[in-house]
């Protein structure tokens, strides 16, 4: 599953809609799209998304430990 698609499940489970995101990010929802066909993403954009949603951007090794990344860290 591409990274889009799962930012587009994401939106989808919280109610929102790419015209919110693209809103958010201050954008139209046509270039917000095209981003999404491209599939490119910067980490401060996840971030950003991630954040959006209400959601946790985690990175979590082999054993289990968890980092979190938040909006504070590309403050």
């Amino acid at each position: 599953m591409a990274l889009s698609d799962k930012i587009k499940a994401l939106l989808t489970l919280k109610g929102k809609k790419t015209q919110d995101l693209a809103e958010h990010f201050q954008v139209t929802t046509q270039s917000m799209r095209n981003k999404m066909c491209r599939d490119t993403y910067t980490a401060s954009e996840l971030i950003e998304i991630v954040d959006f949603v209400g959601a946790r951007l985690v990175i979590e090794d082999n054993d289990g430990t968890r980092i979190v990344i938040s909006k504070s860290d590309i403050s």
